[in-house]
């Protein structure tokens, strides 16, 4: 396991340094693993895919995704934070790439395996460090994390500016050209990664594992993992859902967009829920809000719903993954919080690789979009029920 060690000086700019971190995940989560509910209506037709196949995509990303939790520590513990960092996210942006290369149902499963990796290290060792350089200023750490949990919001915006009208223009079995378009993209994005000077304030040490016990935090880890299977419903198949009711490029780029602008506003919405050291009651608060958006669909198909609905779920869906680093910071001492981060990671993970199969199982065999999103809304408000139960911890002085 690999120990942060507290910095020697407090970085000249932190929240320049976290935004540029930020991007790791824009990479990675925002475009790598979301971007692919854009392209997936296409695909599906081009590919004559049914909803299974389709769910399997998100999948075999989400296991990549918790291969990569889990062999992170590893990884620092030899090359450094800001390399791993640096590296996976070149990784997401060459699986983007591959994406464009072949319709081959097996080869897209690899381009998909290799970007959810390349996500979890990008997300894991970027999210360590940026909890790093936040604690040179203990006032605005918590909004200076929220600056690193924007990154996929900043990745939605922008291919859903992009992607639904690429597919419009470019007619029926050009979803090659939109995973094209975003690795480009991407490819842009990563360059102040690799220029910035990310890892100057954060040095590393190897050493013996810090103490960290599942035990106390299992039943908040059950709920993280409920978050994980449910949220992926709703993030895989809305597009499709928004394109059957007869939405087009413009409806779908506008819904799309709703949830990545969400994330630019979760810092204010939620700044006095983030600070609440209450055990899981931050998480249970958001994610139940989370849950009402994803189940708004359910309850009306107009136009203003389903904003509403990407409204809801944007805004609390971003603001989820940061009420587990602040359950983190608020119940554990410094040098548990790779470990801690690391298993909340692996519990996200398994249930987004759950999620996807099992929600596209059910959607073959009932033969409507509209279940799917009934499974996403009640797994997400057990989430938040589960949630409730974490009590705080006493953390050794």
């Amino acid at each position: 396991m690999t120990l942060l060690d507290r910095t020697e000086a407090a970085p000249a700019h932190p929240a320049r340094l976290i935004l540029i971190l930020s991007l790791a995940p824009t990479v990675g989560l925002g475009i790598g693993r979301f971007a692919y509910s854009l392209l997936l209506p296409d695909m599906r037709d081009s590919l004559h895919w049914s909803y299974s196949a389709a769910g399997f995509m998100n999948t075999i990303n989400a296991a990549g995704y918790l291969i990569g939790a889990l062999i992170t520590s590893r990884l620092v513990a030899r090359f450094g934070m800001a390399a791993v960092v640096r590296w996976s996210t070149l990784a997401c942006v060459a699986s983007l790439a591959l994406c464009a290369v072949s319709g081959n149902f097996i080869l897209l499963s690899v381009a998909r395996l290799i970007a959810g990796v390349g996500a979890a290290l990008a997300f894991v060792a970027g999210g360590a460090l940026a909890t790093t350089i936040a604690q040179s200023q203990p006032g605005r750490s918590a909004f200076l994390m929220s600056l690193f949990y924007a990154g996929p919001g900043i990745g939605i915006l922008s291919s859903g500016l992009i992607a639904p009208f690429l597919l419009q223009a470019a007619g029926p079995g050009s979803w090659w050209l939109g995973w094209l378009v975003l690795a480009a993209l991407s490819a842009v994005m990563t360059l102040p990664v690799l220029l910035a000077p990310i890892g100057l304030h954060a040095g590393i040490v190897s050493g013996a594992p810090a103490p960290f016990r599942v035990g106390p935090v299992m039943i908040y880890l059950v709920g993280y993992f409920m978050f994980g299977a449910g949220y992926i419903a709703y993030m895989t198949f809305m597009i499709a859902y928004v394109r059957d009711l007869g939405g087009g490029a413009a409806a779908q780029s506008a819904f799309w967009c709703l949830i990545g602008c969400s994330a630019f506003v979760t810092p204010w919405v939620w700044r006095r829920v983030m600070v609440l050291d209450r055990g899981g009651l931050s998480t249970t608060i958001i994610l139940g809000v989370n849950a009402i958006g994803a189940a708004l669909p359910l309850l009306g198909l107009s136009p203003a719903m389903l904003a509403l609905s990407a409204l809801v779920f944007g805004v609390s869906f971003f603001a989820v993954v940061a009420t587990t680093t602040a359950f983190v910071r608020f119940n554990y001492k410094q040098p548990q919080w790779p470990g801690a981060i690391a298993a909340m990671t692996i519990a996200f993970g398994i249930g987004q690789t759950l999620g996807p199969l099992v929600v596209g199982a059910i959607t073959d065999a009932i033969g409507s979009l509209s279940s799917a999103l009934a499974v996403s809304a009640a797994t997400l408000a057990l989430g938040a029920l589960l949630s409730a139960l974490q009590r705080p911890l006493k953390r050794e002085a």
